[in-house]
Parts: C-alpha cells; structure tokens; sequence
C-alpha cells in the first residue's frame, strides 16, 4: 500500500474489485491491518447506540488480534473461517461511509506528532494492551445501557494515532476510555448497592 491518507486508502479498497474480507484486508494493508481492524471491529460498539451484547463477538476478536501485537506478531494471523469476515456489502454501507466520514474529519486536524513513540516492539505490545483493556470494558458494559461506546471509541481512536502518529489523538482515545470505564464503575456500584437495599 501507499502511505497516502487512511481514508482514501480505505476507500480505494472497498470500491475494488474482489472481496471485502478481513483476510482481503489483511492482505493488502501488511502491518496496517492491525489498527485498522481494530478501527472497523470495535467502531460499531463505538457508535452512542445500546448493542444488547450483538457486538461481543467484535470484542473478542480485537482481543485476540491485540494478543498477538503483545507477543510481538508483526502481521496478523486468524483462523481461516474468520478471514471470511465480510467487512463491506448493502447491509454494512451505512456504517462503512458513517466511518469514513470521521477518519478524514480526523485526518484534516491531525499531524505526525511525536512519531518515534509508533511502530516499535515496545509501543506495540502497550498499544495491544490498551486496546485488550478497552474490549473488555466495553464487553462487560450492561446490555442496553450503551456504557460500551466510550471504551470501544477510545480504542478506535488509539488505532486511528497509530495509523496517524499522532499523539494527540493517543490523548483523545486514553481520556475516551478511561471515562467509560469510570463512568461503569461507578453506575456498576451504585446499582449493586441499590439492589442490596432492596434485599
């Protein structure tokens, strides 16, 4: 790929000919593919709509994909049934446009900044962590609740300061996800100790 903006790579790529699969992705993005899975995965647990839980599956692949950054893969691996995963068609159009609308939105307001902090072995293994810490806030959120978007946006946009380097948007997603995971465990406990009372 050429290193021109996120968006329009994107876009190049869903307009193609052949399928818009993650192994499609994967294979054309290299080393990308990584944020960028993590962009299209948990950007619609990310969008400010209650999920009811549909969107687990999404949560625990980008968990998976983020363990192997940690162990230090430098390109992705999965099981061959998910390199099936249609990530573009009709039913999907809406979001897939919705997303790319925010990237280039991202994209005129940011600047490389700070770029020596992306791309190593160690910057690597940190960002796999964070995004594994914000699929599991956002995967314990209480269905219907729609307390899943602030950590699913905070790791959409740390993907999106990886594929940037930007540092400011690493700021952006850090603040995104730590409101989130406050903000669950603070209604978590309260309504623990109200259901208490009741008993």
């Amino acid at each position: 790929m050429n290193d021109g903006p996120v968006s329009t790579e994107l876009e190049s790529w869903l307009a193609s000919d052949g399928e818009k699969t993650t192994g499609s992705l994967v294979e054309l993005f290299g080393p990308k593919s990584f944020a960028l899975l993590f962009v299209l995965l948990l950007g619609l647990p990310a969008l400010p709509l209650p999920t009811g839980g549909a969107t687990h599956v999404f949560e625990i692949i980008a968990t998976l994909l983020a363990l192997e950054l940690i162990a230090g893969r430098d390109a992705v691996w999965l099981p061959r049934r998910w390199c099936r995963i249609e990530l573009a068609g009709p039913r999907k159009e809406k979001f897939l446009r919705g997303l790319l609308r925010f990237i280039r939105a991202l994209e005129r307001i940011s600047k490389p900044r700070a770029r020596f902090l992306f791309g190593g072995r160690l910057s690597n293994a940190v960002f796999g962590l964070l995004v594994i810490i914000c699929s599991v806030g956002a995967f314990v959120a209480p269905p219907f609740t729609g307390l899943d978007t602030l950590p699913a946006l905070g790791a959409v946009l740390l993907s999106l300061a990886v594929l940037l380097e930007d540092v400011v948007i690493v700021v952006l997603g850090l603040a995104a996800a730590t409101a989130g995971i406050i903000l669950e465990i603070v209604i978590g406990t309260a309504a623990y100790h109200g259901i208490s009372d009741l008993f």
